[in-house]
């Protein structure tokens, strides 16, 4: 985790001893239950929480007994031991380290997407607020980044709005997925452990039961959760992209906050750079690759291997931690964005009214024109236009053929802007209720 992108509160879900707080978590509820079977002394489990529930576990000892053991469960399990003393033996009876690992991994992917979840929320309040501001501010819209037809900014607000709507619905849906406990013993049998005891477990996690866990949870959930993560990063990226090409100079139709203070180039004062949404743009591309290795990760060997571990060493914490980063950001973005109508409205009339050669094309068919033909008038009056030899309207009104279909009454209807936006009222409604 690069400090630079890292959030506190994300960043203590992934702390070594945020996980080992964690571990101590699954071993006490599942002593608990143990000793409600019978299995060990109710005064042994009652000593494990007694001993260990305010303990600060010491990260550089567990490290260290790692490094002579090799495995980072028992090198926990020993120094447990040492705060606990001999009632320790009766911690871990009938699990495996996976029980451990995996549960605690899914306890860190739900908090996690809690965080995501609140981020979200924020980032939704902003769009809503914008679009609403800016209902009704005329722009023009793009296709294939050329000018089409007029819209309004407060629309691309709401388009952004419906969008990360749904990307919260994939984020429920993932941290649900996600949200399952295994404690299920070696090869998921329950063979040396009742399976009562991860109900229990479960339960006091905030967790479902795995069903079929064979010694590990199996990973298309990840694969599933990660996927989603990747889904909303590229969500981040597009609208981080639309503003970036709006900001652009010779469009200049939103800029990023600038503060004062701020300095854009190293070697030239004048430059107010797009740096927020560009870094946006960086930080989805690094939650997308988490994406491929969790599905990856979903076709281990058997009942299980460790070759998932690694990976999810590193996405674990670093996709959650970005798309928390970036979803911040992009709040931000969005809360304190310049936008300029003038300079949108200038861009509209840059074409000369081209942009409402759609309608003159529909009226041309309505009064009798073939589609062909109407294609073909418009055209070639829009052509000198799109060379910047005159106006759109003026070009029309001179052209005999057209006028035989259009007086000039008729075409100056066809230039009426509101027309594009008698139906944004419906949208709004459709996408904020």
């Amino acid at each position: 985790m690069i400090p630079r992108y890292t959030r506190p509160e994300m960043a203590a879900i992934w702390s070594p001893e945020q996980k080992f707080r964690i571990w101590f978590e699954i071993e006490a509820h599942a002593a608990d239950a143990q000793a409600e079977l019978g299995v060990i002394p109710a005064e042994a489990a009652k000593t494990v929480w007694d001993k260990a529930r305010d303990a600060e576990f010491d990260v550089s000892r567990i490290d260290a007994i790692e490094a002579e053991v090799k495995h980072d469960v028992i090198a926990f399990l020993t120094h447990l031991s040492e705060i606990v003393g001999p009632e320790a033996r009766f911690v871990h009876q009938g699990m495996t380290s996976s029980d451990v690992l995996d549960t605690c991994f899914n306890v860190q992917l739900v908090r996690a997407a809690d965080l995501l979840l609140e981020d979200m929320d924020l980032l939704l309040t902003a769009l809503k607020k914008r679009a609403l501001e800016h209902k009704d501010t005329l722009t023009i819209g793009r296709s294939h980044a050329i000018h089409a037809e007029p819209t309004t900014f407060g629309l691309k607000l709401a388009q952004a709005y419906a969008e990360f709507a749904r990307c919260r619905e994939r984020l429920e849906f993932a941290r649900k997925e996600v949200a399952t406990c295994a404690i299920s013993g070696a090869v998921g049998t329950f063979a040396n452990i009742d399976p009562a005891v991860e109900e229990h477990v479960a339960k006091s996690m905030g967790l479902a039961i795995e069903p079929v866990s064979t010694q590990v949870i199996p990973r298309d959930r990840h694969a599933m959760y990660f996927s989603v993560l990747g889904v909303i990063a590229s969500s981040v990226e597009r609208l981080a992209t639309e503003v970036r090409h709006l900001q652009r100079t010779e469009v200049l139709e939103v800029e990023e906050f600038f503060s004062a203070g701020q300095k854009g180039s190293s070697a030239m004062p004048h430059k107010r750079n797009p740096v927020l949404t560009e870094n946006l743009t960086g930080l989805a591309r690094l939650v997308r690759s988490a994406a491929m290795p969790a599905m990856e990760n979903v076709a281990l060997w058997h009942e299980r291997d460790i070759s998932h571990s690694s990976v999810e060493r590193g996405i674990g914490p670093d996709a959650t931690v970005h798309l928390d980063f970036a979803l911040r950001r992009l709040t931000g973005v969005i809360d304190k964005l310049l936008v300029y109508p003038d300079n949108m409205q200038a861009n509209l009339d840059r074409l000369g009214g081209l942009v409402h050669s759609q309608r003159v094309l529909l009226a041309l068919t309505q009064n009798g024109v073939s589609r062909e033909d109407s294609y073909r008038l418009v055209q070639r009056n829009a052509m000198p236009v799109w060379r910047g030899e005159g106006n759109f309207l003026d070009l029309l009104k001179a052209d005999a053929d057209v006028k035989k279909a259009l007086s000039d009454a008729d075409l100056e209807a066809l230039f009426d802007m509101g027309y594009h936006t008698k139906h944004v009222d419906t949208i709004f409604a459709r996408v904020f209720g």
